[in-house]
């Protein structure tokens, strides 16, 4: 109830991609617990939702890779390509996780990006993930 006001934002501009998809209320749950609750002491949960749309809209990474060439289509792209693109627009380096189909892919799983603790600008992240990606990776079609 504290994101009504918020919710048709969010489920255009953050939608769950999970098969089967849903509403997205299983999703933005685990996001506030997992990632949210680390702001509490800055912000409420409605401030944080509302932070993160503010943040795509400042950093629309789609856009950024659409811009470089990198788009998800299946085909593979170079790991250091898709850094460097996000890197040159947003100043600072993302991190890329990325998981292995069925097939054996190395594929596109998520970027992250870090952020000061007012939830407005993005900041060098101090630890990376450890993403398992290969130097050539797959950006499936979604």
């Amino acid at each position: 109830s504290q994101i009504e006001d918020v919710l048709p934002q969010l489920q255009k501009f953050w939608p769950t991609l999970a098969c089967p998809s849903g509403d997205g209320v299983k999703f933005w749950t685990h996001e506030w617990e997992k990632h949210g609750t680390c702001s509490e002491s800055e912000m409420d949960q409605h401030d944080y939702f509302v932070a993160a749309l503010k943040l795509k809209d400042k950093a629309n990474l789609l856009q950024i890779l659409k811009s470089a060439g990198i788009r998800p289509d299946d085909g593979l792209y170079e790991l250091d390509s898709i850094v460097e693109a996000i890197k040159e627009r947003t100043g600072f380096t993302p991190g890329i996780e990325c998981n292995v189909d069925s097939s054996r892919n190395s594929q596109l799983y998520q970027v992250f990006m870090c952020v000061d603790t007012s939830g407005s600008d993005f900041i060098e992240c101090p630890i990376l993930p450890k993403g398992r990606c290969a130097s050539s990776i797959q950006f499936p079609k979604f």
